[in-house]
């Protein structure tokens, strides 16, 4: 099957190793394209929930086809987020055509693309990481009842309904937080000159021009693949928002994933995460010398 050229790819707040996270479908996502570099903008892997010890293989199976593309020599960058910010220690780490930073300042075609998570505007992670993380338990628990009630409206042939949008679009104080946040990043963004920014951190997926008194600035936020399953991608000259939803040529990729749960330490998961990256680089090896 052809994959689709993409110049740039922005993905952001995975979380894998939470229920919420569709891991199976973003495998799909990732197996149709071919991009020629890929910014991970935070929140890949949560690791705030790894106490849970949740680690489908699909899980692993996200991780593997992003060691496939840095093996290949695919730029990868990953930005950290709040809820992989343990991977802040690294910040400067590279690797072949993979690298570890809190925020990058990308040349897109003559232009300058701000690139960075976000959570560095969110007041309860500066001043009550305790709450936030709370907050993310709530979350994560309320995705898994969404999950139940809406395998029951399919039975009952009723159409999905995602609880967490519709607390978000109908609190006042949710719309407010998403406005600020978008205000402040343009208005940085300007002040710095730069002509894109890029965040994710609020899974809310967006493409759209901030004009404040100071000028005018791209804003976009790459969602999450939690609730919206949502990309940013960058070819000959323009930005999109990729919808998984949109997607019907995904049904051509087929993603076997036995699914059961794996019960894993943070340290059994991160040596089998080198595991592969040292197979993946032997095999290209091997594949060079051939």
């Amino acid at each position: 099957m052809k994959k689709r050229p993409v110049d740039i790819v922005v993905i952001s707040d995975v979380h894998l190793g939470t229920y919420g996270c569709h891991a199976k479908e973003l495998a799909k996502y990732l197996k149709s394209i071919h991009p020629k570099k890929v910014i991970l903008n935070g929140d890949i892997i949560d690791i705030w929930q790894f106490n849970k010890r949740y680690w489908p293989k699909s899980h692993m199976k996200v991780i593997k086809l992003l060691m496939e593309w840095i093996t290949r020599g695919v730029k990868v960058h990953y930005i950290t987020g709040n809820h992989d910010e343990m991977l802040r220690k690294f910040t400067g780490f590279k690797l072949g055509s993979f690298d570890i930073s809190n925020k990058l300042v990308l040349n897109v075609h003559g232009k300058k693309a701000w690139i960075f998570h976000g959570d560095v505007f969110d007041v309860t992670m500066q001043h009550s990481k305790w709450l936030a993380k709370l907050g993310a338990a709530g979350y994560d628990m309320l995705i898994l009842i969404n999950r139940a009630v809406n395998f029951c409206s399919k039975k009952l042939g009723k159409e999905p309904v995602s609880m967490s949008k519709k607390i978000k679009n109908g609190v006042k104080s949710a719309i407010k937080f998403i406005h600020n946040f978008e205000r402040t990043a343009a208005d940085i963004a300007i002040e710095n000159n730069y002509d894109y920014v890029v965040c994710g951190h609020i899974h809310h997926p967006e493409i759209k021009s901030i004009e404040t008194p100071n000028g005018s600035v791209a804003y976009l936020n790459s969602g999450d693949w939690v609730e919206n399953l949502t990309a940013l991608e960058y070819h000959k000259g323009k930005w999109k928002l990729y919808r998984y939803e949109e997607d019907v040529k995904l049904e051509k990729y087929n993603v076997d994933i036995e699914d059961p749960i794996e019960i894993l330490e943070k340290e059994e998961l991160f040596q089998r995460m080198m595991s592969e990256f040292n197979d993946l680089s032997a095999d290209r090896r091997h594949d060079r010398a051939s």
